[in-house]
């Protein structure tokens, strides 16, 4: 993968989570940044450990779906992409009133939530032998990143905008399976 393609990546991991931000935030009373970085760091740490797990489940199995590893990367990233863009356009009028603080475990389990199509990212990425390191990495740090501004956002914006940066990650994550799909079916034989 090239730093385009990891950057992409990353902003459409982190956009289901940036969601979730917007909504925790939009909870808070009155969101700080202390709460704001701690949530972030919660919800980074566990999104860059969820592709590193599926990378390593993938890599298990990757001698024997070598031949169809693209088509697997295409449909995993196409129906997560499918899936983000139908959680953005649903409706959701469960309002919480507000609260000073999240538990951690709460973070925790949302931020759990919101990484499980890293996790099958990390396979997909498996399949194609690509390196985890980094791209788990700039999938956590970018994710902390959205997550701290998601939640400082979500009291003066409210949930609206998390949901439309869903539909934009899960058109990201159908646009570079696709680019994947693309590029193996053009490649000719040497």
């Amino acid at each position: 993968m090239n730093l385009a393609s990891i950057a992409l990546l990353s902003v459409a991991m982190s956009t289901d989570a940036f969601a979730a931000a917007v909504s925790k935030g939009a909870a808070l009373d009155k969101p700080h940044w202390r709460e704001a970085l701690r949530t972030g760091a919660i919800f980074g740490s566990i999104e860059a450990a969820t592709p590193v797990i599926g990378w390593l489940l993938g890599a298990a199995a990757s001698d024997y779906v070598r031949v169809w590893d693209h088509w697997i990367a295409f449909t995993l990233l196409g129906v997560l992409g499918a899936k983000m863009i139908w959680e953005g356009l649903k409706h959701d009028d469960d309002r919480e009133p507000p609260v000073s603080r999240h538990g951690f475990l709460t973070l925790a389990l949302t931020g759990l939530a919101t990484s499980i199509d890293a996790m099958a990212v990390g396979v997909g990425l498996a399949f194609l032998d690509e390196s985890i390191g980094p791209i788990a990495l700039s999938i956590g740090f970018t994710t902390f990143v959205a997550v701290t501004l998601g939640v400082m956002l979500g009291r003066a914006l409210g949930s609206a905008i998390g949901k439309r940066a869903e539909v934009l990650g899960g058109l990201l994550l159908i646009g570079i399976g696709s680019a994947i799909l693309y590029e193996h079916l053009t490649v000719l034989p040497a």
